[in-house]
């Protein structure tokens, strides 16, 4: 699927706008967070659709405070993220590449609503580089009468982040630190960018 938030530049190149990386992607390559690539000028989705991992997990595992308490929620990720945690305690799929199965957004929906699931948390890695999928899939989900919950680093640019969150009935928003070189030098992001998410999400 073709990428919402990108700008074309000379050479084939293109510059992806959903995240405050602004990577800028050769004709063949990938951004950094390693699902966005850059065919024939033109930025692709590539990972829409295909989950790492799938699991019915109880909500408070989120961890979540108050929301929906004492019920489970199906889960889901994708490989990659756009920061480079040297702690992270997911880097085998945040960082490296896991097999993964197809599943339409349709069909997560579908999943959802079984096993007792009160809808889907988007977690494990970073799922706001998914967000043509969680977009697709989030609708559907709500129409479901579903929540969609994101279990996520914050790091995303406002226009994405206000396309979602209509569709968001819960967020975990992951402070690494409150030091701006930590952000820099150990997560390759920084601290205002997150900071700007959580204030925007909370309103």
């Amino acid at each position: 699927m073709e990428a919402s938030y990108y700008e074309t530049l000379d050479n084939n190149t293109v510059r992806c706008l959903l995240c405050p990386n602004y990577c800028v992607i050769a004709e063949g390559k990938k951004g950094s967070c390693r699902v966005r690539i850059n065919r024939d000028g033109k930025l692709y989705a590539d990972s829409y659709g295909y989950v790492v991992s799938l699991a019915v997990d109880p909500v408070e595992k989120k961890p979540l405070y108050h929301f929906h308490p004492s019920n489970l929620i199906l889960s889901t990720g994708v490989n990659g993220c756009n920061f480079r945690c040297g702690f992270c305690q997911n880097s085998e799929i945040s960082q490296g590449i896991c097999p993964t199965s197809y599943i339409a957004p349709e069909e997560l929906a579908r999943l959802a609503s079984q096993n007792d699931s009160i809808g889907v948390a988007y977690t494990y890695t970073e799922p706001l580089i998914w967000f043509e999928y969680i977009r697709d899939a989030g609708r559907l989900v709500r129409e479901r009468g579903l929540v969609n919950v994101l279990v996520t680093n914050g790091y995303v640019n406002e226009k994405p982040l206000q396309e979602l969150l209509p569709l968001i009935d819960a967020m975990n928003i992951d402070i690494k630190s409150m030091k701006h070189d930590f952000y820099k030098k150990i997560c390759g992001g920084n601290l205002e960018d997150v900071l700007r998410t959580v204030e925007i999400a909370s309103k």
